[in-house]
């Protein structure tokens, strides 16, 4: 990694991603309680409520020996009851690692400058890194291979569609995403996708027509039109993501085998039906259980108890 914390996909490189891949895959094979995080305690410092988050990450730093605080919105009150910097101050003297679910990308950003602990983004308005990264884990738990492949997104240009279509380009993927120009994905972002897919060789394609998206894709993604804290205008986004629901005839577009996948919670008979959600080909129970095995590959990572090699380092 390229410092202390994980903010961003961009804060590792294609090999450091494959690594992480391989190395939560044999951390899930082993199936075991182990004591490398000894002593060592993680803050869950969250802005916004969690099952998947709060779960995954209170299990790992258990089933690796370690001791997890979960500090909700009302005991923390980041930048209002406290300034985040000074949150941070105190958490460092505390504790060895923070992971923080927040509104804004700039509190973590401030967490990160203003302690020598690592910080990881377990979720902001621009990235959810997390949740790419499990993505990968899952996809090449069920094809065996990355590069080469065709993902295919339907819907909004979000944090985890930002997150994605950086995994994805430094890891070789072809990402296509189809959904409403005004809805795309962060121009900055694209642009840093484009420079990753030129090194790795993956292609990206951005679209309105979901048909141009799905065509062979090998895995099928989408995600709520509606995040929290965007409620106010969730009847228009309806009407805005109207044609990009994923349901059994779109999915016939993709590849028989196409994995089905959503970071969950859905919002059923919006951007995803039933039938497809809960479907043969659908992986999304596995992609949550695997949350828990990526958060116990980066905790051990960042807190000494488990050691990338050398060439995985700028």
């Amino acid at each position: 990694m390229k410092n202390k914390d994980l903010l961003s996909i961009a804060d590792l490189s294609g090999e450091d991603i494959r690594w992480l891949v391989a190395e939560t895959i044999d951390l899930k094979r082993t199936g075991q309680w182990l004591s490398l995080l000894d002593r060592k305690v993680l803050a869950l410092v969250f802005e916004k409520p969690s099952l998947r988050t709060r779960v995954s990450f209170e299990v790992a730093m258990r089933q690796l020996g370690g001791h997890c605080l979960y500090l909700s919105p009302e005991e923390v009150g980041l930048g209002k009851r406290e300034p985040v910097a000074d949150v941070a101050r105190v958490l460092s003297r505390y504790v060895n690692v923070i992971a923080a679910r927040t509104f804004s990308h700039e509190t973590l950003e401030v967490m990160a400058t203003s302690t020598d602990i690592p910080v990881i983004n377990a979720l902001s308005d621009v990235e959810h890194p997390c949740q790419a990264l499990t993505d990968l884990v899952s996809i090449y738990e069920k094809k065996g291979e990355l590069a080469g492949l065709n993902l295919a997104y339907l819907g909004d240009g979000n944090n985890v569609a930002s997150s994605l279509v950086l995994a994805a380009s430094l890891a070789g993927m072809n990402f296509r995403i189809a959904g409403p120009v005004e809805h795309a994905i962060d121009g900055e972002v694209m642009a840093l996708a484009r420079d990753f897919a030129q090194d790795s060789g993956a292609e990206i394609l951005i679209t309105e027509q979901p048909e141009m998206a799905l065509a062979d894709a090998d895995i099928v993604y989408t995600d709520v039109w509606t995040s929290m804290g965007q409620e106010a205008e969730s009847e228009q986004r309806r009407l805005d993501f109207k044609d990009y629901q994923l349901n059994r005839e779109r999915l016939l577009l993709a590849r028989s085998d196409a994995l089905v996948m959503h970071p969950l919670p859905a919002h059923l008979g919006e951007e995803v039906t039933g039938d497809v959600l809960y479907g043969s080909q659908s992986v999304i129970f596995d992609q949550a259980e695997n949350r828990m095995h990526l958060a116990k590959t980066l905790l051990a990572v960042m807190l000494g108890g488990l050691e990338m090699p050398l060439s995985a380092y700028r």
